[in-house]
């Protein structure tokens, strides 16, 4: 979500705990769950990876620390592109999302629930869910995929207008 608003909008700081009470309207927000993968750090880790890794590390923290906020925290797993150059591969933030989605729904938590996504991997447990809970899809254009705009009840497309109340207001909840 951090990426899609920094590189559709040229957001790079914004309030998480103001888009997550704007998205939540006119409901009031349950609680805010963040995914998220921590940046790749070597063994041992170079002076950028340290510097990277503590200031996410904060940035996390900070999270923590917001008025009923989780944060899930998948791993990233390092390979190799064919032309020798690294990659890296989140794993397990979409099995997370859609177990937390589904067990909310399941356990009549919530009656609604608000994703920020293009992923068409989060479809299946949108189906599962969407038998006892609404679902409101917040995307940009043409970054979210046609599956998962055709599975959701709702859908919001976030434009450059949407960004102006989610302006950045306290450092501990920016990023």
């Amino acid at each position: 979500m951090k990426a899609i608003l920094r590189d559709y909008f040229g957001q790079s700081k914004i309030d998480f705990l103001e888009l997550s009470e704007k998205v939540a309207k006119p409901d009031t927000r349950f609680r805010t769950y963040y995914y998220y993968c921590m940046p790749y750090q070597s063994n041992p880790p170079t002076p950028e990876e340290k510097k990277r890794y503590d200031d996410e590390n904060r940035f996390i923290n900070a999270l923590r620390f917001l008025p009923r906020f989780e944060v899930r925290l998948g791993r990233l797993r390092k390979g190799m592109n064919p032309d020798g150059t690294p990659s890296y591969e989140q794993k397990g933030v979409d099995v997370l999302l859609s177990v937390d989605l589904v067990k909310l729904a399941a356990t009549n938590q919530i009656d609604r629930a608000v994703l920020i996504t293009g992923d068409s991997d989060f479809v299946h447990a949108i189906k599962a869910a969407k038998e006892s809970i609404n679902i409101t899809l917040y995307y940009c254009k043409d970054t979210a995929h046609y599956e998962l705009l055709q599975v959701c009840d709702d859908r919001i497309e976030m434009d450059e207008s949407f960004c102006d109340d989610i302006q950045l207001k306290s450092s501990s909840t920016r990023k």
